[in-house]
């Protein structure tokens, strides 16, 4: 793949019918694989090459706790995000990280108009690493936020959690899918990335936010 091509227009296809795989109190849609073997790949070794990864440090339990997994997190300039007792300052857009963000925007505008201005990244380097159950519910996300999840790299398991109805929704997210997350999705229902033995490779997610 040529860097022209890498930069490309994704090629997205959006049905404003798609089915909620959340049963009550939320939103959740499946978009699919939305680009082929060797576009995600290429996108995959940009990322995993060209980010300014770190490991993570969080407070659990009164404890600080630097993560296994490696994060980064971009957007426009001054945008803050406060979570597990730190405050982080987003580094300007990559190109690679803009394009992507523009595109989905741009595909998703039919039933999701958005503009995002900030992207988590979180690199996982098999399935040893893990995110726990969380619900995306810091104030800077306001009360009913949009948030697209694009996954490259290794096929992991992401389980969503009623929190009061304790019943679960589980996804096989793959190389290149994309889902979205909204409505009051935040507020009932948690979701995490479950550790397995069985994938030795790395994982890639990108979720694309608006920060208020």
């Amino acid at each position: 793949m040529s860097q022209h091509d890498l930069f490309s227009p994704l090629n997205l296809s959006i049905d404003p019918t798609m089915a909620n795989l959340l049963p009550y109190d939320g939103i959740v849609q499946d978009y699919g694989v939305i680009f082929g073997q060797d576009d995600a790949d290429a996108y995959f070794d940009a990322l995993y090459n060209g980010i300014d990864w770190q490991h993570d440090v969080v407070k659990l339990y009164g404890k600080t706790v630097t993560t296994a997994r490696q994060v980064a997190w971009y957007g426009d300039d001054g945008v803050q995000y406060r979570y597990s007792g730190s405050t982080r300052t987003a580094l300007p857009w990559s190109e690679l990280l803009l394009k992507l963000k523009t595109n989905i925007e741009a595909h998703l505008a039919a039933i999701h108009p958005i503009s995002f201005n900030a992207c988590l990244l979180n690199l996982y380097h098999d399935g040893s690493q893990g995110m726990g159950w969380h619900s995306d519910d810091e104030p800077e996300l306001g009360q009913m936020p949009i948030i697209a999840s694009l996954s490259l790299g290794a096929t992991r398991k992401f389980v969503l959690r009623h929190k009061s109805s304790k019943q679960k929704i589980e996804l096989s997210l793959a190389h290149g899918q994309l889902i979205v997350m909204h409505g009051s999705t935040k507020r009932y229902w948690q979701h995490a990335l479950m550790k397995t033995t069985k994938v030795q490779q790395p994982r890639i997610n990108l979720t694309f936010r608006q920060m208020l």
